[in-house]
């Protein structure tokens, strides 16, 4: 068996600023976070999540397509593959793309279905 690895060449050229870091490695601080661009509120009990766009009221939606909808208001076309990226849509105390606080199982009054 033979047990020679190559080893990986670390040469590379030093920074002409001893204190310069390569582009790549730009380290985010806290005080650089970018809040999403678009935040659906928690689920109101009758139903329905306000959704607000960079800060703007933009409706209650009971829906994806409500979501959509506001968003290509808003001049966001094709805006469904937004929906589940974190970075453009901030789903606040609730799960995302649910509308409503009914426990599964249960009708809109609280009955049990089944």
């Amino acid at each position: 068996m033979n047990h020679d690895h190559a080893q990986p060449n670390h040469e590379h050229a030093e920074p002409e600023n001893e204190n310069a870091q390569p582009e790549h490695e730009h380290v985010q601080s806290d005080h650089e976070h970018i809040p999403a661009p678009i935040a659906v509120g928690r689920p109101a009990g009758t139903g329905g999540r306000r959704v607000t766009i960079r800060g703007r009221s933009a409706g209650v939606a009971h829906s994806d397509a409500d979501v959509v909808e506001f968003l290509r208001r808003a001049g966001l076309p094709d805006a469904w593959e937004y929906l589940d990226d974190p970075h453009w849509v901030d789903w606040q105390d609730g799960r995302p793309r649910t509308y409503d606080t009914t426990p599964p199982g249960h009708g809109d009054h609280g009955e049990v279905i089944g």
